[in-house]
């Protein structure tokens, strides 16, 4: 069976810390859960009931093989590189008292020197495209000469495939052993996508504009873009049109992935209703209230993967909402 969805790029491990605690303190130890943008998109398209499969790379060891063992519980098919000679990415993350988080650093201070850095072209030879409907990469992956040469490999069989490109642009400076080389080659990249989705901080920083109508007209080539912008929202701007939602009032514990659930809210409604939605405000209104539920509720419990929603829970969220507004 193909898959309609593959996702590119890291999968690794999120140490979270308490509120309040600073790594390398005696009495931090962090909690691991599974992360990275592409692995928790998959897992969250999974868990809504597309069947969709994850292209990375992971090491050799205990990590990787838990990080795999969790995706495919999730009923990820996944199609994992492992990498002999470097670990998987252990990335170190603090939270404030909103749960919102931010990422300071690595188990390893070289952020070129874990596994997700070596996924090789090769690697995607060996990867069908034959009716894949939907590509979604990050750029992070883009830091790494290898790496970044098998995603443009992924790029052009996908588009021979027929498949659109979604690109997800996650900016992480700590990712980027030069940080100065990030937004050319970023740019560049963002020039294949069907559908774009950013941050509101992201699209500032590297378009100096905030808004997704704007952004649409600096790529003719996007169908499409979508801009989050946490608790204030989202906004779907194509060529014709511009629909905006407010965000779902939500008591969050933890912000990891939640943007990452609101992208595979989008692509699981496109899977249901088909790219011709960014025709008609109406469907985009609907698929946007559905991908916001799913972030909303993956904001709930704490870990990206752990908190994600199944559709029975994100339809009787939808309905409540619906029945508290009526």
């Amino acid at each position: 069976m193909t898959e309609p969805v593959i996702c590119l790029g890291e999968c690794l491990v999120d140490r979270l810390f308490e509120v309040g605690e600073t790594p390398g303190a005696a009495s931090s130890q962090g909690t691991d859960y599974p992360g990275g943008a592409p692995a928790n998109v998959a897992a969250a398209i999974a868990k809504l009931g597309t069947p969709t499969r994850l292209v990375s790379a992971l090491g050799e060891d205990d990590l990787g093989d838990w990080l795999i063992e969790v995706l495919q519980e999730q009923g990820v098919a996944c199609q994992i590189q492992r990498v002999a000679d470097m670990p998987t990415r252990t990335v170190l993350v603090q939270r404030d008292e909103t749960g919102d988080r931010q990422f300071i650093g690595f188990s390893a201070p070289d952020p070129a020197a874990f596994a997700d850095a070596y996924l090789t072209p090769d690697w995607i030879d060996t990867v069908d495209f034959s009716g894949v409907k939907y590509k979604v990469m990050g750029t992070l992956g883009l830091a790494y000469p290898t790496t970044a040469s098998a995603m443009e490999r992924a790029r052009d069989k996908a588009q021979q495939a027929g498949a659109k490109i979604v690109i997800d642009l996650n900016w992480r400076p700590v990712f980027w052993p030069e940080v100065e080389l990030a937004p050319p080659k970023i740019r560049e990249f963002l020039q294949i996508a069907d559908l774009l989705k950013l941050s509101k901080e992201e699209a500032q920083w590297l378009l100096d504009t905030d808004s997704a109508a704007e952004i649409c007209q600096q790529f003719p080539q996007c169908e499409a873009v979508l801009l989050t912008d946490g608790g204030n929202g989202s906004t779907c701007a194509t060529k014709q049109h511009s629909v905006s939602l407010p965000a779902f009032d939500v008591s969050s514990k933890d912000t990891t992935g939640a943007g990452d659930a609101f992208l595979a809210g989008i692509l699981h409604q496109l899977c249901q209703r088909g790219w011709n939605v960014w025709q008609d405000p109406a469907e985009i209104k609907a698929v946007l209230r559905y991908a916001s539920a799913v972030g909303a509720l993956t904001t709930l419990k704490p870990g990206a993967i752990a908190a994600q929603p199944t559709p029975q829970e994100v339809d009787a969220f939808l309905h409540q909402q619906a029945a508290a507004s009526s």
